[in-house]
């Protein structure tokens, strides 16, 4: 399945719902999961952004959708990246 890589950054109403309640973050990965895309790995991050996922899905358009719907929440803005395993990248470019 194709791997995507999702940073985002917390919106002020965002970040006040996870100082209150932290476990929150699991509460969307469930909610992304349930969408159809799993999350592979999740990182809280220092810097312009504030988390980094590597998620799973069936296709460009589900991982189109959740991001959607995540942004419409208007909580986070998130910027999705297409991400190729290296062996594939190589594989791929062989004559």
């Amino acid at each position: 399945m194709p791997k995507f890589i999702m940073l985002s950054t917390l919106g002020p109403e965002g970040a006040a719902t996870l100082r209150e309640n932290p476990e929150r973050v699991r509460g969307v990965n469930a909610e992304v999961e349930a969408l159809g895309v799993k999350v592979l790995e999740q990182f809280a991050l220092l810097g312009p952004y504030d988390f980094l996922n590597v998620l799973e899905a069936p296709d460009d358009v589900t991982m189109a959708k959740v991001a959607l719907i995540l942004g419409a929440r208007g909580t986070v803005k998130t910027l999705t990246m297409g991400a190729i395993p290296v062996e594939e990248y190589i594989e791929a470019l062989r004559p």
